[in-house]
């Protein structure tokens, strides 16, 4: 059948006429199918909602237990069918629950992509390529000056500074979900087996994730109580990149300010947020790795959403692929 019919874009976001079903939508809806926990993608109000557990799980943290009248949990790998559209859920490596989601029907797939990225990450499942005739790819990063370096090589500039400014506190922001606890797994991978200070908004969700499995090794509250001193010289400390802004960080023994995302690529963005150690760490694909996801699953036709989609459209027409970009609204890089 013809995929418009399966799956098109509305102003409250993909909608499968024949499921009756949203895919990530902006508003809330009757049924929605929710590929991970970012706000730009996992809002609550919806009055069904199908995801992963984990995702339910952190929605559920983020929200409240009230975040939907009715969830309903998915297994990667596993196939639900809604009026008669087969629905399944398939890492997407980007957060800890984070899906791509295949649609199926009268013999057309098409598959969501969500957010992902192709990078080695171990706090969550690895993206799985999933053969498709259409594929709705992010493009976050999608022009060709984004190539992100190792995230390993970035966090080794976060321990030569704490070696070098052993005096100075190293604050990083990160993003709650997914980059905070990706940001962590790496400092411990590179060895570092001291404490990591926590901002009080990130303890719940990290919490959660070493509930799941994933190690982040000793955690402790940011908190003055008890210390001699405003103390943390040398200690590494992480919170939401708001908090930087405010009293919270003036807390800390002349603190360096560090930043993990992909957008530390683009010197103006370090700048603009009075960012002194940026680090080129991002939970998206980069241009090159875009290009190779769709090579590899060599769908018939590509569309591209929430990002630079032009420019990757171009790339697809070029490589002999249909292309076209959605221009969804309402999604953001919370993520990264």
């Amino acid at each position: 059948m013809k995929a418009d019919l399966l799956l098109h874009p509305t102003p409250a976001g993909l909608h499968c006429p024949i499921g009756s079903f949203y895919v990530d939508p902006v508003r809330p809806v009757d049924r929605a199918l929710i590929t991970h926990g970012h706000s730009d993608h996992a809002r609550a109000g919806h009055r069904h909602v199908l995801a992963t557990r984990q995702t339910l799980d952190i929605m559920k943290i983020r929200y409240g237990a009230g975040f939907c009248q009715q969830e309903q949990a998915i297994a990667f790998g596993d196939t639900v069918h809604i009026d008669g559209v087969a629905v399944s859920f398939h890492p997407a490596g980007h957060v800890l629950g984070s899906a791509q989601i295949a649609i199926e029907h009268a013999g057309t797939r098409i598959v969501v992509s969500g957010d992902y990225k192709r990078g080695d990450d171990q706090t969550c499942a690895g993206f799985e390529p999933v053969a498709c005739d259409v594929f709705i790819t992010e493009a976050t990063f999608g022009l060709p000056v984004f190539h992100h370096p190792d995230p390993l090589r970035e966090t080794a500039k976060l321990l030569h500074s704490i070696a070098q400014f052993p005096g100075r506190s190293h604050l990083v922001g990160a993003y709650a979900l997914g980059k905070a606890q990706r940001v962590i797994s790496l400092i411990r991978r590179s060895g570092y087996d001291r404490p990591i200070f926590l901002h009080g908004a990130l303890t719940r969700l990290c919490d959660y994730y070493q509930e799941q499995g994933v190690d982040l090794g000793d955690l402790r509250p940011a908190t003055i109580e008890g210390r001699k001193g405003p103390g943390f010289e040398g200690e590494i400390i992480i919170g939401p990149p708001s908090a930087f802004n405010d009293r919270w960080a003036r807390r800390f023994t002349d603190p360096l300010i560090a930043f993990a995302s992909g957008w530390m690529m683009v010197r103006q963005r370090a700048k603009q947020r009075g960012v002194e150690l940026p680090l080129v760490i991002s939970d998206h694909c980069d241009w090159p790795e875009l290009k190779a996801t769709i090579s590899e699953i060599r769908p018939a036709e590509v569309w591209v959403t929430h990002g630079r989609e032009e420019a990757l459209v171009r790339w697809c027409e070029l490589a002999g692929i249909a292309a076209r970009p959605l221009h969804l609204v309402g999604y953001e890089d919370e993520g990264d």
